[in-house]
């Protein structure tokens, strides 16, 4: 996409989530009559996301060359991904212990979500469990990309050692790579209508500006906490922006596409194709694109990481219960694992969630209690995961022009 197209496109999308929360606050449940627009917008950018993620994990894998070389650059990325989420939690949980959103609530609970009691016996060894399916197809069909992804790395890894015949294979990927590429651009020009449709449709559903109001005071000082700490964690991201991956400003303003589309669908995934683009166009080299992107996007969950050390404690001091600092130190540990297994889908975070809490004793029920603001604050934190992902791109790629640099393209 030319740099005037994608500006205009830029400024559409703009328009289309600003139109799109006024359309829903003054019309409310009338929304609804257009929210099929987004939901198609999002079905088709689901429809890119499997074949994408293998096409570009195997071509960027096979393009390293030497697979000793995967394991510098995959050591390296998830040092970074597993950085950075801890740092998500540490802020999460220093601003819920300065605020105390949840102090003085007096809220005995609320109705366990029907999807988190099917997950109630979820533990963290099913996060390991989850990196390895018994059936690729299934797992294509239901979008559990994980272990998609962990089969494509290993693929290419096999191709890469058997010469000619292994050549084939990958430059056919490499051809439904770009492909694939060129059905994103196609797409991101139905964005501003499908982005508008998405967020006009989902404040129509909460009933429109007035009712969602309503909940949005009952637990305002919760939203407060998240949004703030969610800030403070973009800045630290823009900050190793800076300073590790020598970038500047202009990455972030070639990344706004990518980051509104995220607040639009709510999903990390949906966003994935075109946080690709919008990281390619930033002159991201493009074996950190394909395998950076796709990996961070099941596996590097920072807004929800974050989301998920808060509402804990949220939901501890709405009950009033005072959580010492090693139980706080299990919620940093298992929330920073929790979000690994977070799919990139809407509110995925409220089911992960149950690990924490049952790793503190805390009562499912109060999950309850976010239910109202939950896809409102689902937005922000999968624009941060987003963000972290595109930050990470970066990083990775100053790290594969520098020490790296003898590496085949």
């Amino acid at each position: 996409m030319s740099h005037k197209h994608a500006i205009i496109l830029l400024i559409l999308i703009v328009i289309g989530v600003i139109a799109g929360v006024l359309a829903g606050w003054i019309w409310g449940p009338a929304m609804l009559g257009v929210a099929w627009m987004g939901d198609m917008f999002l079905t088709a950018l689901k429809m890119l996301i499997v074949p994408l993620i293998i096409a570009a994990v195997i071509s960027g894998v096979a393009s390293l060359g030497d697979v000793r070389k995967l394991g510098r650059i995959g050591g390296a990325t998830l040092a970074y991904y597993f950085i950075t989420t801890g740092i998500a939690v540490f802020i999460g949980l220093v601003m819920v212990n300065l605020i105390q959103p949840g102090a003085g609530l007096n809220i005995s609970g609320g109705e366990i979500p029907q999807k988190v009691l099917e997950k109630e016996e979820t533990s963290a060894s099913d996060i390991l469990m989850s990196l390895i399916s018994p059936n690729l197809i299934a797992s294509a069909a239901d979008t559990q990309l994980l272990p998609l992804i962990v089969f494509a790395i290993v693929f290419s890894a096999a191709l890469t050692t058997i010469g000619k015949r292994g050549e084939h294979v990958i430059e056919f990927f490499n051809g439904v790579n770009d492909a694939m590429m060129k059905l994103v651009v196609w797409l991101m020009y139905f964005a501003p209508i499908g982005i508008f449709a998405l967020v006009a449709g989902r404040l129509g559903k909460a009933g429109g500006g007035e009712q969602f109001m309503a909940e949005l005071t009952a637990v305002g000082w919760h939203v407060v906490t998240v949004l703030s700490a969610l800030a403070v964690h973009f800045v630290v991201l823009l900050l190793i922006l800076f300073f590790v991956a020598g970038r500047g400003m202009d990455y972030l303003v070639g990344m706004l596409r990518a980051l509104f589309t995220a607040f639009g669908t709510a999903s990390s995934s949906a966003t994935l194709p075109l946080t690709m683009e919008c990281v390619r166009e930033n002159k991201v080299d493009d074996r950190s694109v394909r395998f950076v992107l796709p990996l961070g996007s099941t596996v590097n969950m920072d807004g929800t990481a974050l989301y998920e050390a808060a509402a804990v404690m949220f939901i501890a001091q709405a009950y009033g219960i005072d959580l010492t600092m090693g139980q706080q130190v299990i919620i940093f540990v298992t929330a920073t694992l929790a979000a690994i297994g977070a799919a990139g889908i809407p509110e995925a975070g409220l089911v992960t969630m149950i690990i924490v809490l049952n790793a503190v004793g805390l009562p499912l029920e109060g999950i309850g209690l976010l239910l109202a603001v939950d896809w409102f604050l689902d937005r922000f934190r999968t624009s941060v995961n987003v963000w972290g992902d595109s930050v990470g791109a970066a990083v990775i790629d100053r790290l594969l022009r520098s020490k790296y640099s003898g590496m085949s393209p």
